[in-house]
């Protein structure tokens, strides 16, 4: 009797070893799992920092070309007038 009950036991110390490798992988699973997700978080970050500056880079050159159309549209209509001006005098 005393013999089944050490059988037993081990038997039950090796499932438990089992389990605990078995958790241990899994742990470590996760772990990395998670150190992987956070690494491609940064790249994402950055990736969007890198965006977001280029777009405020094109909005400016935008904004700098909008003036420059305004600029030149009231130049053009100055050369017109100045010219139906001339036409008109001749």
């Amino acid at each position: 009797m005393v013999r089944e009950s050490s059988a037993h036991w081990r038997l039950d110390r090796r499932i438990n070893l089992s389990v605990l490798l078995q958790l241990l992988v899994l742990v470590s699973l996760i772990l990395g799992s998670w150190v992987n997700l956070q690494r491609q978080l940064d790249l994402l970050q950055h990736d969007v920092a890198a965006l977001l500056q280029s777009q405020k880079e094109s909005q400016q050159r935008l904004e700098l070309l909008s003036e420059k159309s305004i600029s030149h549209e009231y130049r053009l209509q100055g050369v017109e007038n100045d010219y139906h001006q001339a036409r008109q005098l001749h």
